[in-house]
């Protein structure tokens, strides 16, 4: 499934979400979509895959569905 790709670490770029394995957000992905780049432009750019593009397109498009990616806790005794 490609929405694993996309990640939320509040300890990482203020809790945004993060494309996996980076420090790429799903909103600058999204915005250098918006701004005309292609997926080719965006990875070199960016060095997001092709399937970390998509998560984040699938991540907005949840989001806009109502649904949400939380972050796991783990449970402290």
């Amino acid at each position: 499934m490609i929405k694993t790709q996309v990640i939320i670490n509040k300890n990482i770029r203020h809790g945004k979400p993060l494309i996996k394995g980076t420090r790429v957000t799903v909103e600058e992905v999204l915005g250098a979509l918006a701004a005309g780049m292609t997926y080719a432009e965006i990875a070199r750019e960016y060095g997001v895959k092709r399937e970390g593009i998509l998560a984040a397109i699938q991540y907005a498009a949840g989001w806009f569905r109502g649904e949400e990616i939380l972050p796991l806790t783990r449970n402290r005794a």
